[in-house]
């Protein structure tokens, strides 16, 4: 036999074999990759600082991922976000938690920065006053689709302006045959803040509504000392589709306080919200084999 033959079919066989190998070393990874998840944390009116590490603990607990978590500490309405100022601020994430209150930011050029990235396909998981952030004009009013002032709120797929005061909710879901509900049971929160619907845009799905006795406040009363508690209903769980890519979009408008944040009823929501996300929810309720624990 040809020694030099006999060497080449040696050497291409042991080249196959390390490409091969190579390629699986690659899909390896790949597989045992953490979902990479950006939590921005930070605003008025909320305990960020211990909510945004129920949130990091809560969902690597339960699910392979790592979060990182971008928080301010400041406590004012118009809280900005440093990684914000880069149109690639998502770049290298594969889903974005929104929990910033931000109210008072107007900034246009900011608030399209952030949207651009989820029009452009990375998905997003907002949380109660992400609702409540970046708007500006007659926000109040309900919002024309393309105009001005509703961008934050057609990516979010609800426009909700306000609240009542604080009292248990009852959370309905009311699609059990969505995999984000899927199994799950009703439940009643502590005290916490219903928000109002003033529109609910045609994309969006709604998961689950609260319903909420909310008692007459100190100055309604003063106006009013007959005025009587009254039951408010609105959706608090959903699903939307945003632009050209219809990127998906989760949200829940639970959240304002920290107990609510660790109770495992609500990170087991906001986990499936971001599996669902990111197409690694089975329609089961369960998590796809790459993302379990």
């Amino acid at each position: 036999m040809n020694t030099m033959k006999c060497n080449s079919k040696v050497s291409i066989a042991l080249a196959a074999m390390m490409v091969a190998t190579g390629a699986s070393a690659v899909e390896d990874a790949e597989q045992d990759a953490p979902l990479k998840i950006l939590l921005v944390a930070g605003g008025c009116c909320h305990d960020y600082a211990t909510q945004s590490r129920l949130l990091k603990v809560g969902i690597e607990e339960r699910i392979h991922a790592v979060v990182t978590v971008v928080f301010n500490p400041s406590t004012s309405t118009d809280t900005r976000f440093e990684i914000y100022e880069s149109d690639k601020w998502a770049e290298g994430y594969d889903v974005v938690l929104h929990d910033e209150c931000s109210a008072a930011v107007t900034d246009k050029s900011y608030v399209e920065r952030i949207l651009a990235a989820h029009r452009n396909g990375v998905p997003a998981v907002n949380v109660h006053c992400a609702m409540h952030s970046y708007r500006w004009g007659s926000f109040r009013e309900p919002v024309e689709l393309g105009a001005d002032n509703a961008g934050w709120y057609e990516m979010i797929g609800v426009q909700s302006t306000g609240h009542g005061p604080q009292s248990p909710i009852d959370v309905r879901y009311t699609d059990a045959t969505h995999p984000v509900t899927k199994g799950f049971k009703h439940w009643t929160t502590v005290n916490e803040e219903l928000y109002n619907n003033v529109q609910v845009f045609g994309g969006t799905r709604a998961l689950a509504s609260g319903t909420q006795q909310q008692h007459p406040r100190k100055r309604e009363l003063k106006k009013n000392p007959a005025a009587r508690p009254r039951e408010a209903n609105a959706i608090v769980v959903w699903t939307n589709e945003y632009g050209p890519n219809r990127t998906k979009i989760f949200s829940t408008t639970l959240g304002h306080n920290n107990e609510t944040v660790g109770d495992p009823r609500y990170l087991d929501l906001v986990v499936r919200g971001l599996l669902w996300c990111t197409d690694n929810l089975s329609d089961d309720g369960t998590p796809t084999a790459v993302y379990a624990k």
